[in-house]
């Protein structure tokens, strides 16, 4: 039986640049004989694809419903049994997923009660708890410019949303610091920067 894989999320605000370093981390972990499995939420499933289709605004819904989806859709991301990451960790599969259940207290949490998100997530934090959350941290007026480059905006993309955002994150990491490992790392201008800070911190966990 294949020794359990790892589980790694990557956390960040709107336009910290997530998607591209998590691609990077995995290319380096392959070069390191590691079998490598890229997620994200929300995730690719009906569920997701409705929160994809709110966040757009092209369905108009409030927050509890949001926060509600959010939780079902990670419930069956844990769980499914075709590729779900409860799965592919068993496999012996690294798992690197773009946002998990610090995302939904972070974003949801600041606009409905907090206690009611983690309530909702429960199930999710009780099954599995990640190796190592990698925080991007950029400036909320820098990611902002990043989101008026790239065109359309989404729900939670606004200045004043993203500090508060920005903000809930610290706070949390405070609050679950006996639970959660996560590495802060500063966004440089230098993407190969910022990649070999969050490489050092992923070697910690592989104990390369």
């Amino acid at each position: 039986m294949a020794d359990k894989g790892k589980f790694i999320v990557f956390e960040g605000c709107d336009g910290s640049g997530k998607s591209t370093q998590l691609k990077s981390l995995a290319s380096y972990l392959e070069s390191r004989g590691e079998e490598v499995y890229l997620t994200r939420e929300p995730t690719d499933s009906p569920v997701g694809s409705l929160i994809h289709t709110c966040l757009m605004g092209r369905i108009a819904t409030d927050e509890y419903t949001i926060a509600a989806l959010f939780a079902a859709d990670r419930l069956d991301h844990i769980r499914n049994g075709l590729n779900g990451i409860l799965k592919k960790l068993n496999e012996g599969v690294t798992v690197l997923c773009d946002r998990f259940y610090l995302s939904s207290f972070a974003y949801n949490g600041g606009f409905v009660p907090l206690e009611w998100v983690i309530s909702l997530n429960t199930p999710a934090m009780e099954t599995i708890v990640p190796d190592l959350t990698v925080f991007i941290d950029l400036p909320p007026e820098e990611g902002m410019r990043r989101i008026a480059r790239r065109g359309d905006k989404e729900r939670y993309e606004t200045l004043e949303k993203q500090k508060l955002i920005r903000d809930n994150y610290f706070a949390l990491f405070e609050r679950f610091k006996a639970r959660e490992k996560v590495a802060v790392i500063p966004s440089e201008r230098d993407k190969d920067v910022t990649q070999a800070h969050i490489r050092a911190a992923v070697d910690e966990v592989f104990g390369f």
